[in-house]
C-alpha cells in the first residue's frame, strides 16, 4: 500500500491565506471534502460526523446525548425512596434542568463541535450553503447542551463566546442560499432575523452595550447593505408595512433597520 502522500501534495500546492477546498469521490463512490492545510490534507465526510464515525452507534456524540435527555422517565412525585433517574448525580430541583455532563462527555462533544466547523467553514467555500446551516444549527444545539446540563460552571460556559460567531454564520448561510436562488427578499429575511437574534442574545447576556460594536453583527448588516439596491421597487410597500408593526410592537432596533433599507430604496419614511 502507498503510503507517501507527497505526490498527491504536489499536485495541490498550498495557498498561504487561501482556504483550498475540493470534492472528490471516495473508494466507496460516495463524495467527500478535502481541505488542504500547509502540512498535509484534511477529508471529511459530508453527512454524518466528518470523520464518519458512529458513536454509541448514532450519528453524533450530540444525537446520544440528546437521546440521553429525552428517553429519561420523569420522575415520580411520590417516589420518597431509593435513588433517583438521574444519571447517578444527586437530585436537583424542578426549576433547573438535572446536569449530567461530565468532564469527560464535554470533551467529546468540544472535539466533535470542532469537526463540524472544519466542515461548515469548508462547505462555505463550496457554497453548498443548505449544509452549512444544517452544521451551524448543529453546533448551536451542543452550545444549549453544555449551558442546559454540563455539571462543571466551567463546561458550562466553555463554549459559550462561540454563539454569537455561529449564530452570524447560520444567518449568512441562509441569506447565501437565497441569494443562490435569486430569492434577494428571503435573504434580507434571514439576515434581519439574524441580527435580531443577536440583539436578544446579547441583552439577555446583559451585555446590551456590545450589539452595537459586535462584528458579527457588522458582517450581517455589510450583506443586507448590499443586498437592498437589489430588491424591485415593488418591494418597498412591504418594507413600509413592516416598518409600521415594528413601531407598534416598539421594536425600535428592527424598525432603525427597516428605515435604513427604505431610504436605501428611495424611500424618506417619516
Amino acid at each position: 500500500m502507498e503510503r507517501d502522500i507527497t505526490k498527491l501534495l504536489s499536485e495541490w500546492a498550498f495557498v498561504p491565506g487561501q482556504i483550498s477546498v475540493r470534492l472528490i469521490e471516495g473508494q466507496d463512490h460516495e463524495p467527500r471534502i478535502q481541505v488542504r492545510l500547509d502540512l498535509g490534507l484534511l477529508q471529511m465526510y459530508i453527512d454524518g460526523r466528518p470523520d464518519g464515525q458512529r458513536p454509541h452507534d448514532m450519528d453524533s456524540y450530540l444525537d446520544y446525548y440528546e437521546s440521553q435527555i429525552t428517553s429519561r422517565p420523569e420522575p415520580d412525585p411520590n417516589e420518597t425512596e431509593g435513588e433517583p433517574e438521574s444519571f447517578g448525580l444527586p437530585e436537583e430541583s424542578a426549576s433547573e434542568p438535572q446536569r449530567f455532563l461530565d468532564p469527560e462527555d464535554c470533551r467529546k462533544l468540544r472535539e466533535e463541535a470542532q469537526q463540524y466547523y472544519h466542515r461548515y467553514i469548508a462547505l462555505l467555500v463550496l457554497e453548498d450553503f443548505e449544509s452549512v446551516a444544517r452544521d451551524t444549527s448543529r453546533n448551536l444545539r451542543v452550545l444549549d447542551m453544555f449551558r442546559d446540563y454540563a455539571i462543571e460552571q466551567d463546561d458550562q460556559n466553555a463554549m459559550e463566546g462561540h454563539r454569537p460567531y455561529v449564530m452570524m454564520m447560520r444567518a449568512r448561510a441562509l441569506a447565501s442560499h437565497a441569494v443562490k436562488h435569486e430569492e434577494n427578499k428571503a435573504a434580507i429575511h434571514a439576515i434581519d432575523e439574524g441580527i435580531e437574534a443577536l440583539r436578544i442574545y446579547y441583552e439577555s447576556t446583559g451585555q446590551e452595550d456590545e450589539f452595537e460594536n459586535a462584528g458579527e453583527v457588522d458582517m450581517l448588516r455589510e450583506m443586507r447593505d448590499g443586498l437592498i439596491p437589489k430588491l424591485p421597487v415593488s418591494q418597498k410597500a412591504e418594507l413600509k408595512q413592516r416598518l409600521e408593526a415594528a413601531i407598534v410592537s416598539e421594536n425600535f432596533e428592527l424598525a432603525a433597520i427597516l428605515r435604513d433599507e427604505l431610504r436605501m430604496l428611495g424611500h424618506n419614511p417619516q
